[in-house]
């Protein structure tokens, strides 16, 4: 079954009319036009479905603010809450757009810039907009009927939907927009085709249009024919149905970080000695890797085995992965150290290691036996976004920019303890005198993970000041305290 910490990711997007102009919130007078020529947070909408009337849906954007319209086709977007005008019906296309129409007055919402109605008694080009998802773009996709995730198995040249949890990198996707239509990429940046074979180069067979059914996606090929999983083993690939059914529809969820944890003695925590942990091994299997699933109350969080079993206090401060469900003493928090953390468990203690390596959770405090090395495994090409946006290279420096609607794809590398980040161009993350971070570095520059809360992470530069984007979407290392304009999706 799927993971109880894996969450439906919530459905957010732009909408782009007829001109290639995006929908947007302002934040004057809450205004809305169709003027943005890309999406950036004014432009990101979120949906949220009836739940007495799963047709019925509303449309709230970033100032948590309702879409609505009135019996004369006015467009408003001021209402912190829901009401009949706020009740719109999605009427999908053939391409994939949408009509929204008024559930209450019948009509069709179009327009562009700033002449938005919803006054339409049938659907035009004005009145039909393409769905941009405004998810991060890397995830865990779910099959709804088989309860499943997908992963990329490399012997057979396919994805096959058949993990119970979504492990490693070969089960984090990364969904590719194009020019309305979507691609699925695996880790080894392959695109999956609609006949089930992963091929190096994008083409009409490996881009999809993306339906909603019930809050589910499917997704449509060029031929009109939606994907599912075939066979025993679960082969992604496209049916014989021109209609979705329940074989058809999938869940992307949040990708949870997965690592591996090295101890004071220079050894990784494994469970290979069954249900007692220790810090005894020297290489890295699936057997030392553990994922960290966020409590967004607690801040705190559980560590999962890959045999779905959690860390657990026990007796006399013995942690151990038998826990079979999530309790108070399977909630750990942790404390940053620069290149090292600790991990606190539901007793008030540290956790530290002996020399035989096994973990107690009985230090008051914080030594070099309580320290632990952290790695991020499953994110070796990496997609940040924050409050402003993606970050990518700048166009006309060696800065990164850190407001932009389209993102770069870096590379996290890891040696002795520190996290390294590679572009595209093979260079290197670095600080420069200005507090600027660059990203045309011959070698690398050491830069410390941290995983404060689900989904986000921080990256702490040298100096110990965390990275974070400015109001102008300039990268810099000058953040003194874990703020929101610190915090990546990641």
């Amino acid at each position: 079954m799927p993971s109880d910490g894996n969450q439906p990711l919530t459905l957010q997007f732009g909408l782009i009319n007829h001109e290639g102009r995006y929908l947007t919130a302002e934040m004057f007078g809450f205004k809305v036009n169709a003027s943005a020529p890309s999406m950036k947070r004014k432009q990101i909408w979120t949906l949220e479905q009836d739940s007495q009337d799963t047709r019925v849906v509303y449309l709230r954007s970033h100032l948590r603010r309702y879409l609505a319209s009135d019996k004369d086709g006015n467009v408003t977007c001021e209402g912190d809450g829901r009401h009949s005008d706020c009740r719109f019906l999605i009427a999908a296309q053939s391409d994939g757009r949408w009509a929204l129409q008024s559930e209450r007055h019948l009509r069709f919402f179009g327009g562009s810039r700033d002449y938005l109605s919803c006054f339409a008694q049938g659907i035009g080009d004005a009145e039909l907009w393409a769905v941009h998802l405004a998810l991060h773009p890397q995830a865990n996709l779910l099959s709804v009927a088989r309860k499943r995730y997908a992963r990329l198995s490399v012997e057979d040249g396919e994805i096959s939907v058949d993990k119970n949890i979504p492990w490693g990198v070969a089960s984090v996707l990364t969904l590719v927009y194009q020019n309305g239509k979507y691609c699925l990429k695996t880790c080894d940046s392959r695109f999956l085709g609609n006949d089930g074979k992963l091929v190096n180069h994008s083409d009409r067979t490996t881009t999809y249009t993306l339906e909603l059914k019930c809050g589910k996606l499917a997704f449509k090929d060029c031929e009109g024919k939606y994907l599912s999983p075939m066979g025993p083993a679960g082969t992604l690939r496209s049916g014989r149905c021109s209609k979705p059914g329940k074989d058809e529809l999938f869940d992307l969820e949040a990708s949870h970080p997965q690592v591996v944890l090295k101890a004071a003695n220079g050894k990784y925590i494994s469970t290979r000695q069954g249900g007692s942990l220790a810090a005894n091994q020297e290489d890295e299997t699936d057997m030392e890797s553990f994922q960290m699933e966020m409590d967004k109350e607690s801040g705190k969080c559980t560590f999962r085995t890959v045999r779905g079993n959690y860390w657990a206090l026990v007796a006399h401060g013995c942690i151990q992965s038998t826990a079979s469900q999530v309790s108070a003493n399977t909630m750990f928090a942790m404390e940053w150290l620069g290149h090292k953390m600790a991990i606190k468990a539901n007793n008030g203690k540290y956790i530290c290691t002996k020399k035989n390596g096994q973990l107690l959770a009985i230090s008051d405090t914080i030594g070099e036996h309580e320290q632990l090395s952290l790695k991020l495994i499953n994110r070796p090409s990496l997609i940040l976004r924050g409050e402003n946006g993606f970050i990518c290279h700048h166009k006309n420096s060696n800065t990164l920019d850190a407001g932009r609607s389209v993102y770069d794809v870096f590379s996290l590398q890891f040696s002795n303890g520190a996290h390294h980040i590679k572009g595209v161009n093979g260079r290197f993350w670095y600080v420069n005198s200005a507090g600027l971070v660059c990203s045309d570095g011959e070698a690398p520059e050491d830069f410390a993970v941290e995983l404060p809360e689900r989904g986000r992470l921080a990256i702490r530069s040298a100096s110990g000041r965390y990275l974070r984007g400015d109001r102008g979407g300039t990268l810099k290392a000058d953040g003194l305290s874990l703020s929101s304009s610190a915090l990546w999706e990641y």
